[in-house]
């Protein structure tokens, strides 16, 4: 089902009030591991690579 104004519109304002894009740019071979590494681990590139930000963050922490 396809998304009305309102709803596309809500989207948007939740994104630019609540979300902050960092650009990541890498290689075409090393996004092709990545995205191997994420299919293996049933995520997506985007879910796998907050996650190993997460633990990296968290294994400094201590």
């Amino acid at each position: 089902m396809a998304l009305t104004e309102s709803q596309k519109q809500s989207r948007y304002d939740y994104a630019k009030k609540n979300l902050k894009r960092i650009p990541l740019d890498v290689q075409k071979e090393k996004y092709e591991e990545i995205k191997a590494a994420a299919t293996n681990a049933n995520k997506t590139v985007n879910g796998y690579i907050k996650e190993a930000i997460d633990e990296k963050m968290q294994r400094e922490a201590k």
